[in-house]
C-alpha cells in the first residue's frame, strides 16, 4: 500500500504542451478527408459500445491464465501478489513493443495514417487494461469491470484534478452503488474518449511529418501504452490489496 500511495502522490499535472495538444487534432479535423473522419468516428463508437457489450474489444483470457498457471479467473484472484505483478509486467512489456511497431507503421504516412493510429492505440490500450485485470483476478467480461477499465483509460490521460477525482471514485469500487454511479457518469463515454484523443495530441505533433513520423510515432505510442499499463497495474493492484485487507479485518 505504501508503494501504491507513493505512486498516487507522484502523479503530476499535465505539461504546458499538453494544453496545446488539441492543435494537431484541430488541423486533423480540417485537413483529413471526410471518409477518414467518418472512420475515426466509427472506431470511437466501437470503443463506446465496449462499455455496454464488450464488442470486439473483449479479449480471451486463455493466454493470461496460462501465464498465471491457473484454470480460471477466480483462481487467479487467489494467487500471490508477486505472481500477479510479474505476469502483468511481462504483458505490459510485450504490448509496449507492439505499440512501438504500430506507431512506426502509422507514423510513416504523416497526418493521414495518424487518423488510423488514434483508434488503433485506443484499442491496444483497452486490451492491456483487460489483460492486467485478469492478472489481478477480475473478469473484464463483466460490465462493472468494463466500466473500471474505461476509468483506468481515463485516469492515464487526465490532468491532476481529474486523476484525484477518479482515485476518489475508485476507492469505493466494489460496492454496487459506486458501480451505478460510474455507469451513469460514463453515459457521456464519447466525451471521455475524445478527451483521451486530445490529451495526447501534442505528442503526435511531429508524427504529422511523413516518414520522420515513424520515429516519433514509435516513441510516443510506446510511452502512451506504458502510462496506461502502469495506471491499470496500480489501480487493479490497489483493489486486490484493499479486498484482501478487508477479508483479514
Amino acid at each position: 500500500m505504501l508503494e501504491i500511495e507513493k505512486w498516487e502522490k507522484g502523479q503530476k499535472d499535465i505539461w504546458f504542451f499538453e494544453k496545446l495538444g488539441r492543435i494537431p487534432f484541430m488541423l486533423l479535423d480540417k485537413l483529413t478527408p471526410k471518409f477518414l473522419q467518418q472512420k475515426i468516428g466509427q472506431a470511437l463508437d466501437e470503443v463506446g459500445s465496449y462499455v455496454q457489450t464488450g464488442g470486439r474489444y473483449l479479449i480471451s483470457e486463455r493466454e493470461i491464465l496460462r501465464k498465471m498457471q491457473v484454470p480460471s479467473i477466480g483462481d487467479a484472484a487467489a494467487m500471490p501478489l508477486q505472481t500477479m505483478d510479474a505476469v502483468a509486467a511481462g504483458l505490459a512489456s510485450s504490448r509496449k513493443t507492439l505499440a512501438t511497431m504500430q506507431g512506426a507503421t502509422t507514423g510513416f504516412g504523416g497526418i493521414f495514417t495518424l487518423a488510423v493510429d488514434v483508434p488503433a492505440l485506443l484499442g491496444l490500450s483497452l486490451k492491456i487494461i483487460q489483460e492486467i485485470a485478469i492478472c489481478y483476478g477480475y473478469d473484464p467480461k463483466l460490465k462493472e469491470e468494463r466500466i473500471f477499465a474505461v476509468k483506468c483509460l481515463q485516469f492515464a490521460s487526465s490532468d491532476i484534478v481529474g486523476k484525484k477525482a477518479i482515485l476518489d471514485e475508485l476507492s469505493l469500487y466494489g460496492r454496487k452503488k459506486s458501480h451505478d454511479q460510474m455507469a451513469s457518469q460514463l453515459q457521456g463515454w464519447r466525451e471521455v474518449i475524445m478527451v483521451y484523443r486530445d490529451n495526447y495530441g501534442w505528442k503526435k505533433l511531429f508524427q504529422l511529418i511523413p516518414v520522420a513520423g515513424m520515429i516519433f510515432g514509435a516513441f510516443i505510442n510506446r510511452g502512451t501504452l506504458q502510462d496506461v499499463a502502469e495506471a491499470a497495474t496500480m489501480l487493479y493492484r490497489k483493489r486486490r490489496v484493499m479486498e484482501r485487507l478487508d477479508q483479514l479485518g
